[in-house]
């Protein structure tokens, strides 16, 4: 089921049932969605004539985090599709050398296909984390705890789906797809580290 058309409680029902989709590609593309929800409802509040000179700023955050919380959210659906096409191509005939090559092709291509969405959620996470250091010099003081929570998330993303790239790295043959994925993996140490700087930031702001 489309995670558009279900409640939260029932895509945790799924999540925690003995069925291969979704996981921990899912629970990624979800937690960065969450991320640029909060960001967008950080920058929301930050109205009025005390912020009228970043409106421009704001204005801008608010549609970009709208449109990267639509993305990550199919994201989860592309996690999805990517398992059930790697699981259906080793389900393909290998009786003759013929039919054994064209399910290794398959399974190359499925398997590329099923890393793609997280390496995205990798991405995606470094973008909210820009947007979130961004917001948190200009927001209003009431919602700062947000960009920490969203910044914490997007961190938690990152890590979630680098370990979903890494261990279905060994399965890719394609050689420029491989080294495609693992620069995205590289970029999550650095998103990371940025988001906990954001978090301590805003941690600082709160107890001074």
């Amino acid at each position: 089921m489309p995670i558009g058309e279900e409640t939260f409680g029932e895509f945790l029902d799924r999540l925690a049932g003995r069925v291969p989709t979704p996981g921990g590609g899912a629970a990624a593309a979800v937690q960065v969605a969450m991320s640029a929800a909060l960001l967008g409802m950080a920058a929301r509040y930050t109205t009025g004539q005390d912020h009228a000179e970043n409106q421009e700023t704001i204005g801008r955050i608010i549609a970009e985090v709208d449109e990267l919380r639509g993305i990550a959210l199919r994201l989860v659906e592309a996690d999805a599709d990517g398992f059930a096409a790697a699981a259906a191509a080793c389900q393909l005939p290998k009786s003759t050398s013929e039919e054994q090559a064209v399910r290794a092709a398959a399974i190359a291509h499925a398997m590329v296909n099923m890393t793609w969405p997280s390496a995205k959620v990798i991405s995606i996470a470094g973008i909210v984390v820009d947007l979130a250091g961004a917001l948190a010099g200009i927001s209003s003081r009431n919602v700062i705890p947000e960009i920490a929570a969203a910044a914490e998330a997007a961190r938690a993303a990152a890590a979630i789906a680098r370990v979903n790239v890494e261990i279905n790295l060994a399965g890719i043959t394609d050689e420029q797809a491989s080294l495609e994925m693992i620069a995205e993996t590289g970029k999550a140490e650095d998103t990371i580290a940025r988001a906990e700087q954001i978090s301590h930031a805003v941690r600082e702001q709160i107890r001074a």
